[in-house]
């Protein structure tokens, strides 16, 4: 009789964990599902006229429309101009940030030097200033460079943060051993060959979040450019796509959704190459 409880205990116990994990995946598959939905909204609406956008009840599939939107598109702005600087300032912060505040985190981590408190507190303290308090100042510094205008003026000052520093220091904290430093110590190494080759290979995961992090608010960054980029001719993307709000007096929203979806590709892609070598690197330092 004991033995037969204990089964239909365990049996129970079985079902219980087979509910909870079908439970579990039904939760799951519903936040998929509203996350998936406005990137599906948006290719619904980039295949549709602004009239059938806005028809009830609203179309939920694909239109005949994309090729259309896309002609207009391109005849309204530079897209792949915008395009490439876009890409080129947000290619080029993302390296920059990736090794300068690489860099100066692992200084902070994992050496000890006069004054190492009192300068991570003041770039904590830059680090609360709101980025609209520091428009006005950046912008005279720039245009007093004479880089107004060109694409210097958002690929110099964004080439290190407070942020990237933090959260790399607080990483490398964890991730770096001492013991593995003092033994490059031993063998002779230097303080880059110290970074490049001990640093960087464990931090790998870190990199690949804040370069998704850094790519994706370069690229959608919007007030910066506007201000910085005085000549109509010579914008990047967002500042491009706010362009066609209102062409010809009222605004062709199957046009600029088509616009808003190809500006997702490249993200898209920066994503899915990150989180792929974030998964990698994570699955290796759990085998070793």
């Amino acid at each position: 009789m004991a033995s037969i409880k204990f089964g239909t205990r365990q049996g129970r116990g079985v079902k219980g964990d087979q509910r909870r994990g079908i439970a579990l995946h039904l939760v799951l598959i519903v936040g998929l599902l509203l996350s998936v939905f406005p990137f599906y909204w948006a290719v619904v609406m980039s295949t549709h006229t602004s009239t059938e956008i806005f028809s009830y009840p609203p179309k939920l599939l694909p239109g005949s429309h994309f090729d259309d939107n896309l002609g207009k598109l391109f005849d309204n702005v530079d897209f792949f101009g915008s395009m490439f600087n876009s890409l080129l300032v947000a290619v080029s912060v993302t390296f920059l940030v990736l090794f300068f505040d690489s860099l100066a985190a692992f200084v902070f981590a994992k050496f000890h030097f006069p004054g190492r408190r009192a300068l991570f507190a003041l770039m904590m303290a830059i680090f609360m200033v709101p980025a609209q308090l520091q428009a006005i100042p950046q912008f005279v510094i720039m245009a007093k460079l004479g880089w107004i205008g060109s694409m210097t003026a958002l690929i110099v000052p964004a080439a290190a943060n407070a942020f990237g520093i933090f959260w790399m220091r607080q990483y490398m904290k964890s991730a770096i051993h001492d013991e593995l430093l003092d033994a490059s110590k031993i063998d002779g190494a230097s303080f880059l060959r110290q970074y490049w080759h001990v640093a960087l290979p464990v931090v790998r995961p870190g990199l690949a979040f804040l370069g998704i992090f850094t790519f994706m608010g370069q690229w959608n960054d919007y007030a910066w450019p506007l201000i910085a980029l005085t000549n109509p001719d010579n914008v990047t993307l967002q500042v491009a796509l706010s362009q066609l709000n209102g062409v010809h007096g009222t605004t062709d929203y199957g046009m600029v959704m088509t616009g808003a979806v190809l500006a997702l590709i490249p993200l898209l892609i920066v994503f899915a190459i990150g989180a792929k070598q974030i998964i990698a690197d994570l699955g290796k330092g759990a085998i070793r």
